[in-house]
Formats: structure tokens, C-alpha cells, sequence
């Protein structure tokens, strides 16, 4: 996943949902009772974890029972720890005394909540990237350091390899067209770390790889579950007693794909780790973050959105303004001869088709202007308007390329691109023996692509030496 291009946006619950769901979480809730739990006689060692003898009582508070109750007891005292809810009152008596951020939790806004519960996420994830490491007291050396190379294990490799992982998952469940809330099986999810995106067939080397992979994460999204970041269907015990059974290559009964683990990102764990994208310097859009800004950084801001969370985002943005006002904004932000300008005015157009005929003054106000003057006509002729004056030949022109311009902006060159290309040659007969003749900064471009496009090779030569007279009469 690349930090260069925007991710696509995320639809974000409201805060008092999210801070209601990480309230109920299991780790959290562990954690909060036993900072409540805590007094006068706690003791922690010089790491602020429990001393060993207090561990079953911590897990006798929590109501924990069986092998693994000291486990995460231990585990929810560190989240406690870290996220504040306990604070080391004097680490030479190993004494603790409840956090400031333990109040938030009762007392504090929905964003308090949140902001302790990624505290705690930071941690389960921290723990997640570290291995069982039995031998890790054998790996001492003699000055107290842990000889990691003598482990197998790369600690700065294991947490990239499980942001690269938590990163995947993210751009999945937000990617218009994946699976959004619906569950990821995790052979995917590993293979999308391992299988270089090239490889048709993966080779036995690679799937043992992939393999390899998911036993990891499945320990991993166990422990990441109770923090409330996913949902997890770990991988079915019978499949890990059985050494020769690989992940299936090729498709596969749902019910059968769905015993090697599932996986879907919750919508507080989209919350954590946009969070945690933002701070790596991803940008990590949500919608709404527009809803308060000017039509210019709506228009410019959604350009790269896909279709539906650019609707999503302008309807919101449209219902904090008068509708008139709104139009007469979106039209001023559309104009331009940049090269965004195209795209900016193709979403503006989608803006408006949100509104009702009270804005029709607002394009009516346009109707001469060259660069919205055709748009507004076919707004206006859409609606049954009457008095639309017919658009001139200049126009009908320049609308086309500033359309065809927008879509390849919007899209390169897609199959529906294609079919518009297609369409505009049969229309036209003479289209390109007049459109090389356009004032639009992108004409030339524009007819290109056409060339580049249309399947019909007589065609696409007429597009081509369009484009050559262009940029010839352009200085180009």
C-alpha cells in the first residue's frame, strides 16, 4: 500500500457510536475494572506489570476462569497501564494510583473515549506483533539483551509485516466494490502480503509462504478480537492437525474457504486505524470532513472519490446550505482552465442534478458563460424548463472534450469511457474534422485518446491527426 496516493474514503460511524462500542469491548472493560479494582496493596514490578502473586487475584476480579485467566489478566493491566487508567504512584515500592483518563471513561465526551481506547489498540498491537517466544530467557546475552537473530524473529519486520496486513485490510473494507462490512478470508488477506500481485500461478514455495503467514495472524487477529478492531472466525483446529492440507489455490465452496479463517474489519476498528494511518502520514480521507468547507474543496476534494462516497459526501454538503446559494457556489468553484478544472466541473454537474428546481435561477445566471453555459442547458433541459436557448455548435463542442477530459481524469481509460468515445464518433460523422478546432486547453488530449480508444482503426487515425492539427494550432 502505497503512502503517495489518497485511500479511498471512509464512511465513519458517529463518535458516540464508536466511543458506545469501544466501551464494550472486552479489553477495555477488563482494563477499566481493574484500575477499580487496584489499591493500596498492588503491586507491580519495575515494567508496571503485576507481580506474579497478584495475577490470580486480578483474574479472579475479572471473573476469568481456566488456563488462560492469568494471561489476560496480565494483558488487560497493561492496556490499563498504557492507556492511563492506572498510574505508577512510586516505582520504587511498586505502588499504583488510578490514571486521569480512568474519569473519561464515565465522565469524558465520546472523543475521550476514543482517544483512550486507541491507546489500548496501540498496545494489543504492539503484543500482537510480538511471537511466543519460549526461549526467550535462553536468548539472553550477558549484558541482559535479547539476542533476537537467535529467535527467528525481526521485531521491526514483524510490526510492518502486521501494519502491511492491518493497511490491506482497511483499503479492502473501504475500496468501493470490495467486500465492505463483509468478512475477509484470511488465505486472501496473507496472500495479499506474500503473492507478488504479478504471479498468475503462485509456486509451492510462495504458498507455503502464504501459509506460514496465516497461522501468524491467526494468533494475531485472536488477540486483536477482544480490543474490538475485528471480528474474528479463526482458522478451524482440524485443518492445523492436518500438516498436508494447504490453502486451497482455486475457487472454492464458501463454507469450505470459510474453515481457514474469516476476517472483517469492524466499523471502530476503521476508526483505529484511519487513526493510526493519519499518523503515519497516509492521507486517509472520511466522509463528511467536507461537509463544512467551500464548494472549491468539495469539488477538488471528492475529484478523486469514486462514484458513490462522492454523492455521499456532497449530499451532506448540500444539506447545510440553501439550495440556491449552494448552486451559485458549486457553479463559481467549477470554473477554470487548470488541469483539475474538467473533473471539477463533471462533479459539480453531479452536485447539482441533488437539486430541486429552486435552484434554477442559479443556472439560468450561466447560460452565457462559455465554460457552465452547456452544462446549465442540459440541467435546465432535463428539468422541462422552458426558454432554454439552444446551445451553439462552439459549445456543443467544448462540453464534449470538457466531458470526455473530466471522465479520463476520473476514470483513465475505462470500458465506459470507451462506449462514450464510440458514441460521440457514430453521433458526429464530421466530429473530428471540427473538434481539433476547440478552444479547450485539453482538446488535443483529449482527441488522443479517442484515437487511443475507439476500436475502429479508420476511426482512431481520424482521431489521431485531430489531435496532430490541435496541437499545431496550439504551439503544442
Amino acid at each position: 500500500m502505497s503512502d503517495s496516493a489518497p485511500l479511498p474514503p471512509v464512511r465513519l460511524r458517529s463518535e458516540a457510536e464508536l466511543a458506545h462500542a469501544a466501551l464494550s469491548t472486552p479489553l477495555l472493560t477488563r482494563a477499566a475494572r481493574l484500575a477499580r479494582w487496584a489499591g493500596p496493596d498492588t503491586r507491580v514490578d519495575a515494567g508496571g506489570e503485576l507481580v506474579e502473586e497478584q495475577l490470580p487475584a486480578a483474574a479472579e476480579a475479572l471473573g476469568l476462569t481456566g488456563e488462560d485467566a492469568v494471561g489476560h489478566a496480565g494483558e488487560a493491566w497493561r492496556v490499563a497501564v498504557d492507556a492511563g487508567l492506572v498510574e505508577i504512584a512510586d516505582e520504587e515500592a511498586g505502588t499504583v494510583a488510578a490514571g486521569e483518563e480512568l474519569a473519561l471513561l464515565t465522565g469524558g465526551s465520546p472523543h475521550d473515549v476514543l482517544a483512550v481506547w486507541q491507546a489500548a489498540l496501540e498496545t494489543v498491537i504492539a503484543d500482537a506483533s510480538v511471537p511466543d517466544l519460549d526461549g526467550i530467557v535462553d536468548a539472553l546475552d550477558e549484558g541482559g539483551e535479547v539476542d533476537f537473530s537467535s529467535l527467528g524473529w525481526d521485531p521491526e519486520a514483524e510490526a510492518d509485516f502486521l501494519d502491511g496486513v492491518l493497511g490491506n485490510l482497511y483499503l479492502l473494507t473501504v475500496s468501493e466494490g470490495g467486500p465492505g462490512e463483509a468478512p475477509v478470508p484470511l488465505p486472501a488477506l496473507a496472500a495479499s502480503m506474500i503473492v507478488p500481485s504479478d504471479m498468475g500461478e503462485p509456486t509451492n514455495d510462495v504458498l507455503e509462504q502464504v501459509s506460514d503467514a496465516m497461522m501468524r495472524l491467526d494468533d494475531q487477529f485472536r488477540l486483536l478480537e477482544p480490543v474490538g478492531l475485528v471480528e474474528y472466525q479463526p482458522v478451524d483446529e482440524a485443518l492445523m492437525a492436518d500438516a498436508e492440507e494447504e490453502p486451497a489455490a482455486g475457487p472454492v465452496d464458501e463454507a469450505d474457504v470459510s474453515r481457514y479463517g474469516m476476517v472483517r474489519l469492524t466499523p471502530l476498528g476503521a476508526y483505529g486505524l484511519r487513526a493510526r494511518l493519519l499518523e503515519a502520514g497516509f492521507e486517509a480521507p472520511a466522509v463528511g470532513e467536507l461537509a463544512d468547507k467551500g464548494a472549491d474543496a468539495l469539488l477538488d476534494g471528492t475529484a478523486a472519490f469514486p462514484q458513490g462516497a462522492a454523492q455521499a459526501e456532497t449530499e451532506q454538503w448540500l444539506a447545510r446550505r440553501e439550495s440556491l446559494a449552494a448552486a451559485r457556489e458549486l457553479l463559481a468553484a467549477a470554473r477554470g482552465a487548470d488541469a483539475g478544472a474538467p473533473l471539477r466541473r463533471l462533479r459539480c454537474q453531479q452536485a447539482l442534478s441533488l437539486l430541486g428546481a429552486e435552484a434554477e435561477p442559479a443556472l439560468r445566471e450561466v447560460l452565457d458563460d462559455p465554460e457552465l453555459g452547456g452544462l446549465a442547458r442540459v440541467w435546465l433541459a432535463e428539468r422541462g424548463a422552458a426558454g432554454v436557448p439552444a446551445p451553439s455548435q462552439d459549445m456543443i463542442f467544448w462540453l464534449t472534450i470538457d466531458t470526455v477530459a473530466a471522465q479520463l481524469a476520473a476514470e483513465g481509460n475505462s470500458e465506459e469511457l470507451q462506449a462514450l468515445v464510440e458514441g460521440l464518433a457514430q453521433q458526429h460523422s464530421g466530429f473530428f474534422a471540427e473538434a481539433w478546432r476547440v478552444g479547450h486547453p485539453d482538446t488535443a488530449d483529449v482527441l488522443e485518446a479517442m484515437g487511443r480508444l475507439h476500436p475502429d482503426k479508420k476511426v482512431a487515425k481520424e482521431a489521431r491527426k485531430a489531435a496532430f492539427k490541435a496541437r499545431s494550432q496550439h504551439g503544442g
